[in-house]
């Protein structure tokens, strides 16, 4: 069996600018990084944005387990599936970070025959939109700890800086660090704290900007630290905005690619789900959505987090609405969920695929509450038996949901006719009436509560004392209409990764809430969440190369 590079590295890819004229794209309005890749210009939006929106549909995913659902991959499967059956589709998708690339989760370019290539650019250093976000995160920090150096005219109380760097890899070491060490020269010694670039509100501010100008003002809104007296200090008062704007110029703009079978790919921006708000950028998707008649996007991680983010984040703050949303599963995942150990997947056990299929039933509930229609699409393997494989769909068609097989991994576009097909019908024959969880005029508890209770299916939330100072300074600062975006484990409904299938009669603790204004939303940290996630003991790094012709391997 090949591996994914090694079909990847077979596929026969077409000039960028034939990717884009399947778009009705100018070669103008193309900025090449080489043949296979382009950013889209400034200057497209404005030719396109009088133009109706196509249809916009999410792919989701029950709770990730080590069984894999293949979320990505059912992705640009679909999109495949799409132009073949002479759809104009595009895919819209988040970049890869290096973090998780080099370490256990791999890339992030789908799988199989459903890739988007060149899939080594892809995971590797793309356009370098990651090192424009993290360059300006820094500069942000350096300029900071500058002003602290120079004489602290805004009276900035070094305990209360909340501004942290960045850095586009897993490093438990940069967590907590103390800088300013050695001479007087070297800066104001304090503790200091690394987060992933992915979780980076820069990150965020990029995926949620319009244009400069909105782009511009957000930064500006950035909350850096608070001063003796308990006020905020903004990027604007650090007088940095101008910098940090040009430094992102390029990496606002969104990149085209293409899959194996040549299907236009926008792919830009990538916040972490169980971290940040796990969705591509607003600018790609709207560009997306005048170019193509069918816009195939994804959410990160399961339902729980990736699409009620999409749902209560995105789509609120950029007017978006969704036409029907893809759910996808597999039965070695139910089954896992059911008890099943790893090792033993591959063996027929129905009893155990009927106790795991509750943690489907409960995304598909949730799914529902937002009022767009649901199709549940299964990833096939080898070992499913026809009786498992029935026992899913019925279920799905008694929960009001449409359902599909999907073989898009084995056999690209051709493996998802059918759920292509399914879809088509769901968003021409179903109305979607898209409605978000909650009013934005709840209080920030209420909102946090809504999301634990309604989807995550908690009983009750806990508050650490010094999340609930928070909740009270934000709200005191005027920030209490806007989005929650709830930081949780991604394995498990509740806020502890060991809670299989759907657990009930939880408690959620909240120990951490913060503000990032420039984004617009308020990030509530749950359990243990990490910012900054660690490598594992065999890191995927140890298992990467490059020959003497430039070929890499152990990339996936």
């Amino acid at each position: 069996m090949k591996t994914d590079i090694q079909i990847a590295q077979e596929a026969h890819l077409l000039h960028i600018k034939e990717i884009a004229a399947k778009l009705n794209i100018e070669e103008d309005d193309l900025e090449y990084y080489g043949k296979y890749k382009a950013k889209l210009s400034d200057e497209l939006w404005n030719k396109v944005k009088d133009k109706p929106d196509g249809k916009l549909v999410l792919v989701t995913a029950i709770n990730p387990t080590p069984a894999g659902e293949g979320k990505t991959t059912t992705t640009v499967g679909l999109g495949e599936a799409l132009g073949q059956l002479n759809k104009k589709a595009v895919i819209a998708l988040r970049e890869p970070s290096l973090g998780p690339c080099f370490g256990i989760k791999g890339g992030a370019a789908g799988g199989g025959y459903a890739q988007v290539v060149p899939m080594e650019d892809l995971n590797l250093h793309f356009t370098g939109d990651f090192h424009a976000i993290t360059s300006a995160n820094n500069l942000l920090a350096a300029v900071l700890d500058n002003h602290l150096h120079q004489g602290n005219v805004l009276n900035i109380d070094p305990n209360q800086i909340v501004w942290k760097r960045c850095v586009d890899m897993n490093d438990r070491a940069l967590r907590n660090i103390v800088i300013g060490l050695g001479r007087k020269t070297d800066g104001v010694v304090r503790e200091d704290h690394f987060i992933i670039t992915v979780a980076s509100e820069i990150m965020a501010i990029l995926c949620l900007a319009d244009n400069m100008k909105d782009l511009k003002e957000r930064l500006g809104r950035i909350i850096v630290a608070y001063t003796y007296e308990g006020n905020p200090v903004t990027a604007q008062e650090l007088n940095v905005v101008g910098s940090m704007a040009a430094l992102l110029k390029d990496a606002l703009k969104p990149n085209l690619i293409q899959t194996i079978e040549n299907t236009p790919a926008i792919i830009h921006g990538g916040p972490f789900a169980n971290i940040a708000h796990g969705c591509n950028s607003v600018r790609a998707t709207q560009t997306a959505l005048k170019l193509a008649d069918i816009v195939v996007t994804e959410a990160g991680f399961g339902a729980d987090l990736g699409a009620e983010k999409f749902f209560d984040i995105k789509c609120t703050s950029a007017n978006l609405k969704p036409s029907a949303v893809v759910l996808v599963a597999t039965v070695r995942a139910l089954k896992y969920n059911g008890g099943v150990q790893k090792t033993e997947l591959g063996t027929k056990n129905l009893e155990a695929l009927k106790m795991g299929i509750v943690n489907l039933e409960k995304h598909i509930e949730n799914l529902q509450k937002y009022g767009v229609p649901v199709v549940v699409t299964l990833n096939r393997f080898v070992t499913d038996t026809d009786e498992e494989l029935r026992y899913v769909k019925d279920f799905c068609e008694s929960k009001n949901c449409e359902f599909a097989l999907s073989e898009v991994w084995e056999k690209g576009g051709k493996g998802g006719i059918e759920l292509a097909t399914k879809v088509l019908e769901t968003i021409e024959t179903k109305q979607s009436n898209f409605v978000p969880l909650y009013p934005m005029n709840k209080s920030l508890k209420e909102k946090i509560e809504t999301v634990a209770k309604e989807i995550y299916g908690a009983a009750s939330v806990s508050y650490d004392p010094g999340a609930e100072q928070a909740i009270k300074k934000i709200e005191e600062l005027g920030y209490k209409n806007i989005p929650v975006c709830m930081a949780k484990n991604q394995y498990s409904l509740s806020d502890d990764p060991t809670k299989l299938g759907r657990p009930s009669g939880f408690n959620v603790n909240i120990r951490e809430v913060y503000i990032s204004a420039g984004a617009g939303f308020a990030v509530a940290i749950t359990g243990t969440v990490m910012t900054m996630p660690g490598l594992p003991k065999v890191p995927a790094a140890e298992r990467i190369d490059i020959n003497e012709e430039g070929i890499i391997t152990g990339l996936f």
